[in-house]
């Protein structure tokens, strides 16, 4: 999927999951097929010059968002809003 075939709808999920501290690069990757540069491409794209920076800031360097950086293996986050959230490609297992 390239940027072009994303909907308004993707590009929001996709915004959502960059902004959220625990989903790696990887899982937007898998989802949607965007690469970590073509992820920063679009926020730089859809968001103001600031929030953009202020995204830039919060992310560089955060393990959290890089799946072989990360220093846990065990468990993972499942926020509760999670059922609510039906914009997933893969399904839940």
């Amino acid at each position: 999927m390239t940027k072009k075939e994303l909907t308004d709808l993707d590009k929001d999920r996709i915004i959502e999951m960059a902004w959220e501290d625990r989903t790696t690069f990887d899982s937007i990757l898998m989802q949607f097929g965007l690469k970590e540069q073509e992820v920063i491409d679009l926020m730089r794209t859809e968001m103001k010059p600031s929030s953009f920076r202020m995204w830039r800031e919060r992310v560089q360097g955060r393990k959290t968002k890089h799946e072989k950086l990360r220093d846990f293996r065990e468990g993972r986050f499942k926020c509760t809003m999670q059922r609510q959230i039906n914009n997933n490609k893969i399904s839940k297992r």
